[in-house]
């Protein structure tokens, strides 16, 4: 695979693991990046982001994982069998069972890069009873800008193929209904998905979402949050100087 792919997703890797920022732990998250039509790189099963290497990057083809997603009644094996078959070269080792996911969200519109994590702040609200709340209003300007005007959020699955339906179904619903693609997906219970055009977008996103969590759980103990109202931000969404910040930021 390409070394400039290998390294800026080695790169978005040690950040969203290192202990500065406080996203994933151990064996927490995963992230992957697209090569070409075919394929996408994403972590290793097992592997940690802080320290990850190139020997725990598997390089997967799309179409043996998204038609696992049409499958009813698959089980564990079939899904561990189809993981392995996934991979380009056999020598390396099983991809992450969220390949699965990354697969689906790596086809969306101007979708590059997936990261994961399970940040700390984000799970506080997530294992709340505000958890959709969190995900459906904004506080703060920039939160829209890095974020958008939503996030996805999808109800509490089992990691594996019973979530990876879920957000492709929650996905397909959310664009429907809002007509926008998404930046942020929040799964209930477990953790956040970012997805954009770069590693930079990527780590963009996850870290707004972060720092927007903690502005909620604070606002939330004084009362609040107060939110923007719903035509405040359509205004911040379609201001050309957010579009040129955008477009600068990579997002």
């Amino acid at each position: 695979m390409p070394t400039d792919a290998v390294q800026s997703l080695l790169d978005l890797s040690h950040a969203l693991g290192g202990e500065r920022l406080r996203l994933t732990i151990l064996g927490e998250g995963n992230t992957s990046l697209r090569l070409d039509a075919d394929t996408f790189v994403v972590k290793a099963s097992g592997s940690s982001l802080a320290t990850l290497r190139p020997t725990e990057l598997t390089t997967c083809r799309f179409d043996h994982l998204l038609p696992l997603l049409e499958a009813r009644g698959a089980t564990d094996a079939d899904v561990d069998a189809t993981l392995l078959a996934a991979r380009v070269d056999t020598a390396e080792r099983k991809p992450s069972i969220e390949a699965l996911f990354h697969a689906y969200l790596l086809t969306l519109p101007g979708v590059a890069c997936v990261g994961h994590v399970h940040a700390i702040a984000v799970n506080q609200i997530l294992c709340s009873p505000r958890a959709r709340e969190f995900a459906e209003r904004r506080a703060c300007p920039d939160e829209i800008v890095m974020c958008g005007v939503e996030s996805v959020f999808v109800p509490y699955a089992e990691p594996g193929l019973e979530l990876s339906q879920a957000i492709r179904r929650e996905v397909v619903a959310f664009v429907r209904r809002t007509g926008r693609d998404p930046k942020v997906i929040l799964l209930q219970n477990h953790g956040i998905i970012a997805v954009g055009p770069s590693p930079k977008a990527v780590l963009g996103s996850l870290l707004m979402a972060e720092k927007a969590a903690e502005i909620f759980v604070g606002a939330a103990a004084m009362g609040g949050p107060v939110f923007l109202t719903a035509a405040q931000c359509e205004r911040i969404a379609g201001r050309p100087d957010e579009h040129y910040r955008q477009k600068v930021l990579g997002m």
